[in-house]
């Protein structure tokens, strides 16, 4: 790892300066929003050059990607604190996609992602395998037994594809007037849920 720059102040190892930049991009994204982050804003915030960047992210998406990865983990925390209460596949189903669409666009990192105008950079990166298996783990994370209920590894991935593609279609697409959280569970509950149950023995 090079030395040079970091306004003095130089990073222990390459872990703490790829977290370093990771910070200086959530900055820049949070300053100028996610279409008019640079990586030269991204380079100049952490006191590095642009070289240096690109010996971490070949790309601006992928820094930016990894600047909304950085939230995960802290999100999956809280969103199974708050649905503690699930303990069936369909409340399961129902209730991470109502918690995605209030609590995902006010998320630091995810959320900037979601906002309005800012959509086309996470759509592809919402259905991608990663994404999917981030789906997956938020599904794990509840109180649920999945095995009980007729879920082996392929089902759980098949049933986070799902939800991440109706919560994606109702965050691009919300409806004119906007349901409440009740109307909203309700509708996935008639919808959406019927098509899952033959996992279910």
């Amino acid at each position: 790892m090079r030395t040079r720059g970091w306004q003095g102040d130089i990073p222990a190892d390459s872990d703490e300066a790829r977290e370093r930049i990771l910070a200086a991009a959530s900055r820049c994204v949070t300053r100028f929003g996610l279409q008019k982050t640079r990586l030269a804003d991204v380079a100049a915030e952490a006191g590095v050059t642009r070289q240096t960047v690109y010996r971490y992210f070949s790309s601006v998406n992928e820094m930016l990607a990894a600047v909304a990865a950085d939230g995960v983990g802290d999100f999956l925390d809280r969103m199974g604190t708050a649905l503690a209460h699930v303990h069936t596949a369909e409340d399961a189903i129902v209730e991470t996609i109502v918690y995605c669409l209030e609590v995902l666009p006010e998320e630091p990192a995810l959320g900037l992602m979601l906002r309005v105008g800012e959509t086309e950079f996470f759509t592809s990166e919402a259905t991608s395998s990663g994404a999917i298996a981030l789906g997956a783990e938020m599904l794990r994370r509840l109180p649920v037994d999945w095995a009980e209920q007729g879920y082996d590894q392929d089902a759980m991935t098949g049933l986070a594809e799902l939800v991440m593609r109706i919560w994606l279609s109702f965050q691009m697409y919300p409806n004119h007037p906007p349901r409440s959280a009740a109307q909203m569970r309700a509708f996935i509950r008639r919808t959406v849920v019927p098509g899952t149950r033959s996992h279910q023995p």
